[in-house]
């Protein structure tokens, strides 16, 4: 089978497409650091939107998806603008969990996802 890797650098891909999924780099608020979380949560999920399309799939074929704040204090903010986005006939298994420090300081979310092709 092959492995498509897309926006890959010596690190990391953002996307890597095998076996009929594609799984998702952790994404964070790259066009909003040090907004709120509600706006580095849209900022993000726009982003995964524009991944999975190039990919060749949409959040209808989501899997599973982690979340990552840095202060579950912003919970209820988060899911607010993730329950406005996400499509309701098809949510992925979730978790949520806190991390007192992201990949830089002005990140307080991060979201990774794996969806079907």
């Amino acid at each position: 089978m092959s492995i498509n890797r897309m926006h890959s650098g010596p690190r990391m891909s953002q996307v890597v497409v095998h076996g009929g999924m594609v799984h998702l780099a952790g994404q964070v608020a790259q066009r909003a650091p040090g907004a709120s979380v509600g706006e580095q949560t849209t900022d993000i999920l726009a982003r995964i939107d524009e991944l999975l399309a190039e990919a060749g799939t949409d959040k209808s074929k989501l899997l599973s998806a982690t979340i990552w704040l840095t202060d579950m204090a912003g919970f209820a903010e988060m899911n607010a603008v993730w329950d406005a986005w996400i499509d309701p006939e098809n949510p992925p298994a979730r978790a949520c969990v806190q991390s007192p420090a992201l990949a830089a300081p002005a990140f307080d979310v991060e979201i990774m996802v794996s969806a079907a092709v």
